[in-house]
């Protein structure tokens, strides 16, 4: 096989690299002159002339080290991000270290607006290459070849989880099976699977990247061996630990008895952590509410000047631990809808469970515009003051769902439901009933202040795009 996909890998990483050391570059200079002209002015004394010429020289090699240009990170978005965060805390450390040292005096208001600045400005310049790698690898561009090894059904399911997302940039083109094992379902290229047999893969399709399906069969020695081979070539080598739904902050890898074993912490369900989800739950939802007041009394008005009935439908949800609530929303409705739904239940498009459809002929000419933007929501941040919501959780399920849970099910109430959530940044109304559950769940287990940030900004995106939502 030609080596085209190889040099056009290497290509595209050598750019991204080259862009990122200049967005750095860029950044740094900018946090650097920013602080000199607040800080001094029009009389800038020469010592700082030369910390400003030394310290983005002292930004790149901390971002260096903190791995910010390895290409295994390039388009990851968190893992970039983390890795400029890291280099600022790291490059405060060393400024503070080396005039300790030095016994020399550095202004703190130069050094407290320089090293923000640099990282604000860095995160930035990822961002936008980040959204630019994204737009390509959503045309099939700067991907990363990948050649799946393990048995049939880890193989179908890494391969699916693989690809789930473009922008991850992994493109599976062949797996490697047990000899006599055939495929359940059709596919990238099935290859027979001995030692040599992955290497000759590896050769023949080009691949960047190994990944290996949990397999008692291709452990130990077997799989260091492929590893140091893997390593000659250039050749990526990733593990799956067969756990698809745990994040990786419940996993570790600590050493016992001279072994590398993996730990899986236990989820977090209480304590502290929820202790400040809930603080920050009504500090957030407080603000929202005062931000959103003018908006709110003016759909109060436009809902009950259009159509006949009250200003909030009210409902019974379900929320952590089994109790029961009343959820606030603003009617989108007419007063007796729920009396005509039995109608139209034949024309249902939801997901088998929950009663959806697109061209709903109860909803009002006002309720569209409110289901389009989520405004009809907004009386949720009620419940989320009065403890029964989180601004991030699962959805809020009705008891008729929470009736046909099964046993495992029934973890996603170990969290408080969410006015937003996985569900509503991944496809909203047009989930099916298993990936809504497999999204509620993942979340259970793997809940984050962190990741609460990032579904909140995903939603305004969501929101404004109003996708999936009717």
């Amino acid at each position: 096989m030609p080596r085209a996909a190889r040099f056009t890998e290497a290509r595209w990483v050598a750019k991204y690299r080259w862009a990122a050391l200049a967005g750095d570059l860029g950044a740094a200079l900018f946090g650097v002159s920013l602080a000199l002209v607040v800080r001094f002015g029009a009389q800038i004394d020469v010592r700082y002339v030369l910390l400003g010429v030394a310290l983005p020289i002292a930004w790149l090699v901390c971002v260096a080290l903190e791995r910010g240009y390895e290409s295994r990170y390039f388009g990851t978005g968190p893992e970039e991000f983390r890795s400029i965060i890291r280099a600022a805390v790291a490059l405060t450390a060393l400024v503070a270290v080396t005039s300790y040292a030095t016994k020399s005096q550095v202004a703190r208001g130069f050094v407290v607006l320089a090293v923000p600045m640099t990282c604000f400005a860095a995160m930035f310049a990822r961002w936008v290459l980040h959204r630019q790698i994204s737009r390509r690898r959503f045309a099939g561009r700067c991907m990363r070849r990948v050649l799946v090894v393990g048995r049939n059904d880890q193989v179908t399911t890494l391969h699916r989880h693989l690809e789930e997302r473009k922008t991850d940039g992994y493109v599976v083109v062949a797996s490697c099976l047990p000899r006599g094992d055939t495929p359940d379902e059709p596919g990238p290229e099935r290859l027979g699977r001995a030692e040599m047999d992955i290497l000759k893969a590896v050769d023949e399709w080009d691949v960047e990247v190994v990944a290996v399906a949990a397999d008692p069969e291709l452990t130990g020695h077997s799989l260091r061996k492929l590893s140091w081979a893997l390593e000659q070539r250039g050749v990526e080598l990733i593990v799956s630990p067969g756990i698809v739904e745990v994040a990786g902050p419940r996993i570790s890898i600590r050493p016992v008895a001279g072994l590398s074993l993996l730990h899986l912490e236990r989820p977090s369900v209480s304590g502290g952590p929820h202790v400040l989800k809930n603080i920050f739950d009504r500090v957030v939802g407080c603000l929202l509410i005062l931000a959103l007041l003018p908006l709110l009394l003016v759909t109060a008005v436009l809902v009950k000047l259009t159509s006949r009935g009250p200003v909030l439908f009210r409902q019974t949800r379900v929320g952590r631990g089994g109790e029961q609530f009343r959820m606030l929303k603003f009617r989108t409705m007419v007063a007796d809808a729920e009396e005509r739904k039995a109608e139209l239940h034949a024309l249902n498009e939801g997901n088998g469970i929950l009663f959806k459809l697109r061209d709903d002929p109860r909803v009002t000419r006002i309720g569209r515009y409110l289901r389009r933007f989520s405004i009809d929501e907004l009386p949720q941040l009620v419940n989320v003051l009065r403890g029964d919501m989180s601004l991030v959780g699962p959805r809020p399920p009705l008891p008729a769902e929470v009736a046909q849970y099964q046993l495992d099910d029934a973890r996603r109430m170990l969290v408080k439901p969410g006015l937003t959530g996985l569900w509503q940044v991944s496809g909203r109304s047009d989930l099916t009933w298993e990936e809504s559950m497999r999204l509620d769940l993942r979340y259970a287990d793997n809940w984050s202040i962190a990741l609460d940030l990032l579904i909140l900004w995903k939603t305004a995106r969501a929101v404004l795009g109003s996708d999936g939502a009717y």
